[in-house]
């Protein structure tokens, strides 16, 4: 089982994150699970989202304490929490931000890591670039199906189509493409 903590604040989409995440994994023909945890219900809360994969049927319904992967849609959240808490050693991280690791003081976590495991992308920028808001959560999934490879680029983009009809999927689909793409380029640098 592949387990996904998605870690981000009100209005950015976390918990829609998640759910795009698990159907992408469903039209893979596996198993998924997708549910939130958050306190007050309001804009700029910090929230968190849950995504668990796996070949097999899920059966568990508590929130993942050790993930294989944290998406950090907000990367203030770093100073308020510990958000690769329970990360396991070779796990993944992936953080919204264009600055750079060690310019986000994150060397500790990057060497407890292996190489290439954990990245930076621009998400913001490239949501306000191709969808006109802030809304990172797409392009971040681009960016996770590009270093993870647990779901599929196309299987990501069905999902955001499906949750997202007409211009504005169409939108996002482009944000999450252009995030795939600077991961893949990263990756073969």
């Amino acid at each position: 089982m592949f387990e996904v903590r998605i870690h981000g604040r009100g209005g950015q989409g976390v918990v829609t994150a998640a759910e795009m995440l698990s159907v992408a994994a469903f039209l893979e023909g596996k198993h998924a699970q997708a549910f939130p945890s958050f306190g007050s219900e309001r804009t700029g809360a910090p929230v968190v989202a849950f995504c668990r994969i796996s070949d097999r049927e899920i059966r568990l319904r508590e929130p993942i304490q050790s993930p294989d992967a944290v998406i950090v849609q907000d990367p203030t959240l770093f100073k308020a929490l510990d958000v690769t808490e329970g990360l396991k050693a070779d796990g993944y991280l992936i953080v919204n931000t264009a600055r750079s690791l060690s310019e986000m003081h994150l060397g500790e976590i990057v060497q407890r890591l292996p190489a290439g495991h954990a990245l930076t992308v621009p998400a913001t920028e490239l949501a306000l670039k191709h969808i006109n808001r802030p809304a990172p959560n797409t392009a971040l999934l681009g960016a996770f199906a590009a270093e993870v490879g647990v779901v599929s680029l196309e299987s990501v983009l069905e999902a955001i189509r499906r949750a997202f009809p007409g211009k504005v999927g169409e939108a996002n689909v482009e944000a999450a493409k252009a995030a795939h793409a600077l991961v893949a380029a990263k990756a073969t640098a």
